[in-house]
């Protein structure tokens, strides 16, 4: 069984990828959209992030947020590092309470380590994954491997959404709509 750590020559060879900017109120209201879409059929998450300032506020406020909606309480809050000798701890604790979605606020590098973690060491589905906009950045498939992040959407910071499909991140624009109350969904 090989190791499902990124080199750190193949991380390095993709720069210097930006940090997880602070949410917007446009972000969160189009992550809590996708997740509330009637054919998603969700009803419990659990949230990830990794230990930056950015991830850990945009994981409470999302978590705030989910609760508002009246949905039944986030299952659980895991971090996790940006540097690890594996991972695994943490994919673990991802993964342990088999939540009907994942939503994840963290910073590239430390997803695509982490992702590559559960895809090889748990029953993680990308699919049934939702991620912040510093995520919907292509070099986050290419680092993790085109399928490992397949099927995982998000939100951008103006309220638009990103899909990963086969290694590539597609974005859509905000459709003109009026915002929607936390408290309404």
């Amino acid at each position: 069984m090989t190791s499902p750590l990124i080199p750190p020559a193949e991380v390095a060879a993709y720069g210097s990828l930006p940090s997880p900017a602070a949410h917007t109120e446009e972000e969160l209201s189009a992550l809590l959209a996708l997740l509330a879409a009637p054919r998603m059929r969700i009803a419990t998450v659990v949230v990830g992030h990794s230990r930056g300032a950015a991830s850990r506020s945009s994981a409470a406020a999302f978590a705030e947020a989910w609760r508002e909606t009246g949905r039944q309480p986030v299952l659980a809050m895991v971090d996790w590092p940006e540097a690890a000798a594996s991972w695994l701890r943490a994919a673990r604790r991802f993964t342990a309470e088999e939540p009907d979605a994942w939503v994840v606020a963290a910073a590239p590098v430390g997803w695509a380590q982490m992702s590559r973690r559960l895809r090889h060491s748990t029953g993680w589905d990308p699919a049934r994954t939702f991620g912040f906009a510093a995520l919907g950045d292509s070099r986050v498939p290419a680092l993790a491997g085109p399928a490992t992040l397949h099927g995982m959407r998000g939100a951008t910071a103006d309220g638009g959404t990103w899909a990963i499909d086969r290694g590539w991140v597609t974005q859509q624009l905000p459709a003109h709509r009026p915002p929607v109350p936390h408290g309404t969904l």
